[in-house]
C-alpha cells in the first residue's frame, strides 16, 4: 500500500516525528491552551499527510480533492448567498471532481483551463439560467474567486506527485526527480516561511508593512522570514533537482508567493468580518487558515519546476 516512501521522505519523517516529540515536551511546562492546542493538531496534521503522502498516488489525490472540498466549504459558509445560487454552489463542489480526475488522468492541458474557462463559462450561464439578475456579479465572482483559490490554485499540490523521472542534464548526468519529495519541500518550506516570518516580526519588527490588512505583519518580519526561507530551501534542496542558485530563486517564490498567501486570505477574512475560518484544528482554526500560504505557493511552485524541467 505505501507505494511513495523513499529513503530521503522517512528522513523528513523521522526528523518532523523528533521535532514533534521535543515540542511536546516543551509545551508540558506551559501554561498556554492555545500552544499546546497547536501541538496537538500538529499531530493530527502531520499524521494525516504522511499516511497518504507514503500511500499511493490515487489515494493522495482523493485526500487533496477532500482537503479542497472542506476548504471551499468553510468560504462558502461564511458568504451571504442567496438560497437560489445553492445550485451554482453545488455545481461548483462537481468541479472539485472534475478536476481531481484530471489530475488522477494526467490530463494536463485539461488541469488548466478546466477552472478558468470551462467552470468560469459555465457557472455564469448557469446563474443566468436561474433568472435573478441582482447581486449577479457579487455571487457569481465570489464562487469563481473561491474555486480558483480553494480548488484550481492548490490542486496544483496534487498534480506535483505525478512529477516522476529521470531527467537527464546538458552533462550528460541525470536526476532522479521524485513528485512525492517535491511536495514535501513545498509543504516544509512555506510552513516554515510562516513561522520565520512570525519569529522575525515578533523578534525585530517595527516597520508595519501592511496595517489595514495584517497589522502584525512587518518589514522586518518579511525580510528576516525571506532570508531564513532561502536558507531553508537550499538545506532541504536534497528532495528536489536543484542546484544552489534554482534553490535560492525557490525560496524567495516560495517566501514571496506565501506571504501574498496570507495577507489576501487575511483580506477574505477581514472583508467578511471573522477572525478565522473554522475551529476544525484547534490553535490553527480552519483548513484555510492553515493552507493560506500553499494556496499561492503551489501553483508558482509548480509551474517554477515544470519551467525548468519540463515535467507536465
Amino acid at each position: 500500500m505505501f507505494e511513495n516512501t523513499t529513503n530521503n521522505s522517512l528522513i523528513i519523517f523521522g526528523i518532523t516525528f523528533i521535532v514533534l516529540i521535543i515540542a511536546n515536551i516543551f509545551v508540558m511546562f506551559k501554561s498556554n491552551k492555545e500552544l499546546k492546542d497547536r501541538i496537538k493538531s500538529w499531530w493530527i496534521i502531520l499524521g494525516t499527510l504522511f499516511f497518504f503522502l507514503f500511500s499511493n498516488n490515487t489515494l493522495l489525490t482523493i485526500f487533496f480533492a477532500f482537503i479542497s472540498y472542506l476548504s471551499l466549504k468553510e468560504y462558502f459558509s461564511h458568504l451571504d448567498i442567496r438560497i437560489s445560487d445553492r445550485r451554482i454552489v453545488f455545481w461548483a463542489y462537481i468541479s472539485i471532481l472534475f478536476q481531481y480526475y484530471f489530475i488522477h488522468i494526467e490530463w494536463y492541458s485539461m488541469f488548466l483551463i478546466f477552472i478558468p474557462v470551462y467552470s468560469f463559462l459555465f457557472l455564469s450561464f448557469r446563474q443566468i439560467l436561474i433568472g435573478e439578475t441582482k447581486g449577479f456579479i457579487k455571487n457569481t465572482a465570489a464562487i469563481h474567486w473561491g474555486l480558483m483559490l480553494f480548488v484550481f490554485a492548490f490542486s496544483h499540490l496534487a498534480y506535483l506527485a505525478t512529477f516522476n523521472e529521470i531527467y537527464f542534464t546538458n552533462d550528460g548526468n541525470f536526476l532522479n526527480i521524485v513528485g512525492i519529495e517535491l511536495i514535501l519541500y513545498l509543504i516544509l518550506v512555506t510552513q516554515g516561511n510562516d513561522v520565520m516570518q512570525y519569529i522575525s516580526g515578533k523578534t525585530f519588527g517595527k516597520h508595519k508593512i501592511l496595517p489595514k490588512v495584517s497589522p502584525n505583519k512587518t518589514v522586518e518580519g518579511f525580510i528576516g522570514g525571506m532570508i531564513g526561507t532561502i536558507g531553508l530551501a537550499i538545506l532541504l534542496s536534497f528532495l528536489t533537482p536543484f542546484t544552489i542558485i534554482e534553490s535560492i530563486f525557490a525560496g524567495l517564490i516560495i517566501s514571496i508567493g506565501g506571504f501574498v498567501g496570507d495577507v489576501v486570505i487575511s483580506a477574505i477574512k477581514r472583508d467578511i468580518g471573522i477572525k478565522d475560518f473554522g475551529n476544525l484544528l484547534p490553535g490553527h482554526g480552519g483548513i484555510n487558515d492553515r493552507i493560506d500560504s500553499l494556496i499561492y505557493t503551489a501553483p508558482l511552485f509548480f509551474h517554477y519546476i515544470n519551467y525548468l524541467y519540463k515535467l507536465a
